[in-house]
């Protein structure tokens, strides 16, 4: 299993007691969605590792966790401050304009005013706010990720449709066509 496989279900914040308990931090949506998790993928030296769980209590987006073969403080602390993985499978179909950061890539953007803009190149996840990066060539072409701007997001076609602010995709295209077509003006009076 690699991690473009799975999504990233949070982390191990620190050892509970003595007997090897762990405390995971979850960081999703609806952590008690995962009070019956049976296993889980730990990175270990860039790896994922499986752990089989025999006891997980969720409280809030906190877990006190029991982990098959660690019974012990030494082994516990080795588990510390590592992430915790689970496979893409996990997570639940979304529908309409939610969506999840990884599925995007390769879908076609196009945008309400301009037509069809690009490729989604990744979605960047920004403190502000996420960020659609779109390829249009070499050209990148950065939209806010709102709910707003989304019109449409068609998963059977690989399209995501947008409303871009008036202006935006402007910002991006008008000035490299420009300039491409002045060079090749130029290139005529030669």
């Amino acid at each position: 299993m690699t991690k473009n496989e799975c999504f990233n279900l949070g982390y191990i914040a620190r050892r509970v007691g003595n007997h090897g308990e762990l405390a995971f931090v979850l960081d999703v949506d609806n952590p008690s969605r995962y009070n019956k998790l049976e296993s889980v993928f730990v990175e270990l030296n860039n790896s994922l590792v499986p752990f089989f769980i025999k006891k997980i209590q969720v409280k809030g987006n906190n877990a006190t966790v029991s982990i098959e073969g660690i019974d012990t403080i030494t082994k516990a602390e080795e588990l510390v401050k590592t992430g915790l993985f689970l496979p893409l499978s996990y997570l639940p179909s979304l529908k309409g304009k939610k969506f999840y950061f990884h599925e995007l890539p390769g879908f076609t953007a196009v945008d309400k005013r301009f037509g069809e803009i690009g490729i989604v190149k990744e979605v960047l996840d920004f403190p502000q706010q996420a960020i659609f990066s779109i390829m249009r060539g070499d050209q990148e072409i950065l939209v806010p990720a709102k709910e707003d701007f989304i019109v449409a997001i068609n998963r059977e076609q690989r399209r995501l449709e947008l409303d871009a602010p008036e202006g935006l995709i402007d910002i991006y295209i008008s000035d490299k066509e420009e300039d491409e077509s002045e060079k090749e003006t130029d290139a005529g009076d030669l």
